[in-house]
């Protein structure tokens, strides 16, 4: 993200917080008094502002309050004449200490929704007022670090992030009491946040799931985008019922994955707990092989008279609970109640709303069996382009469930894939 203005400003030069920690305090006459700690900031601010330094004075650790500090220059820090509190320093609630808290450490990038390293903290004075502009993620902080002198501290900071998009882990902090707001997470797709949890560490993404678990929905939805590797981790500290309350708001495809997951002594405990109409669907599903259509299908999807019109049709896709990307597709039912054809709801919103469905939908749709294999369902699905295989039983009569184009291809990608893409995409 473009840093603000104040980055790019000659007046208002960047101070590596590198370059403040861990070097002299000095007095007025430039005489040395200790040494610069950490830098202190209080949170809850687009840009925070700084509200002192821990600074060790003869052996302790002191708090020094951002009025006594009568200036902050590269290499050094300034004391501004007076007494200094000799007691010893403690943490206040709201506020982070940047070298500890998080320089090094992960952050969460909103724009984008990437995790990013800070491997340097970018402060510049704004109307006064000393700030944390951005976080550099380059390698230039570490090349910056490794050079002597002159050398140094004349190579520039790289593609800064400002911090007013960064979102820090606090879980660590012990006077914490701010957690990842749940309303910026919000803004994310499920998708980016499940990429987030699968990069970071298993406190990290315990933060992470933390802050989303006040919308279930969305919790549930982030679930579904972790690999189940992730999914069983962080299902395996929580109580039956608190599993079985997040298993119940899943896809009953995914439940069931996860759910196979479990240790064998909890799984039809947790199974028993989940609501009737979501339990009948996992149990259906668990009787397949995982690794065949019916382990890969939906039993959620929309089937409709033949004699529905077009606009009805229309209005039974916005009112379906069953996952969007079934609802790609309509079937269409006989008089007897046997499938008799699929409609792409694409083409009913082209369709005149009077239409029939009958005369929208296409005969003998194109299927797979609950017993094929995946290369099987992959081979019709390729050569029919289908993005929603219906599952049909052998006698051709009824639609056990749908498989989706996304649950072939998240089987056929390398583990681990998208993780992957996700940091190579943040490094760039």
């Amino acid at each position: 993200m473009t840093p603000p203005a104040a980055l790019g400003d000659a007046a208002r030069p960047i101070l590596h917080l590198s370059r403040v920690i861990k070097r002299p305090l000095v007095d007025g006459g430039g005489d040395r008094m200790g040494r610069v700690e950490d830098l202190i900031v209080r949170v809850g601010e687009p840009h925070p502002p700084l509200v002192g330094a821990v600074v060790r004075i003869a052996r302790r650790d002191l708090f020094l309050p951002i009025d006594q500090i009568a200036g902050l220059e590269d290499g050094r820090i300034r004391f501004e004449d007076g007494r200094v509190d000799l007691r010893h320093f403690e943490r206040r609630p709201g506020e982070l200490l940047l070298a500890r808290d998080l320089l090094a450490r992960h952050l969460i990038n909103l724009v984008g929704g990437h995790l990013i390293s800070a491997k340097e903290i970018e402060l510049a004075k704004v109307e006064g007022v000393w700030e944390v502009v951005g976080v550099d993620s380059s390698s230039r902080p570490v090349l910056r670090r490794m050079l002597p002198g002159r050398l140094g501290r004349n190579i520039s900071a790289g593609s800064l992030v400002d911090w007013a998009s960064i979102e820090p882990f606090v879980a660590h902090v012990p006077t914490a009491r701010l957690r990842i707001p749940y309303r910026k997470l919000a803004r994310l797709h499920p998708a980016q946040i499940a990429d987030m949890v699968e990069a970071a560490s298993h406190d990290e993404g315990e933060e992470i799931i933390e802050a989303v678990r006040a919308d279930r929905e969305l919790e549930a939805d982030v679930f579904e985008e972790l690999d189940i590797e992730h999914q069983a981790e962080f299902v395996r500290s929580r109580s039956d019922a608190e599993a079985a309350r997040l298993l119940s708001r899943m896809a009953a495809d995914d439940a069931a994955d996860l759910i196979m997951e479990l240790d064998q002594d909890r799984r039809i405990p947790v199974l028993d707990l989940l609501p009737a109409p979501q339990q009948r669907k996992v149990r259906s599903l668990l009787s397949y092989n995982p690794e065949t259509a019916g382990g890969l299908m939906s039993p959620d999807f929309l089937a409709l008279s033949e004699e529905t019109t077009v606009a009805s049709a229309l209005i039974a896709i916005r009112g379906s609970s069953a996952p969007i990307e079934t609802l790609q597709v309509v079937f269409s039912l006989d008089n007897d109640g046997s499938v008799s054809g699929s409609a792409p709801a694409v083409a009913l919103i082209r369709a005149d709303p009077h239409d029939l469905l009958s005369s929208v939908a296409k005969a003998n749709p194109a299927h797979v069996h609950a017993d094929w294999d995946l290369h099987a369902v992959l081979r019709k699905m390729s050569d029919f382009n289908l993005t929603v295989a219906p599952v049909m039983d052998h006698e051709h009569h009824d639609i056990l469930g749908v498989v989706t184009v996304d649950d072939v291809l998240e089987l056929l990608l390398p583990s681990g894939w998208r993780r992957d893409a996700g940091m190579t995409a943040a490094e760039e």
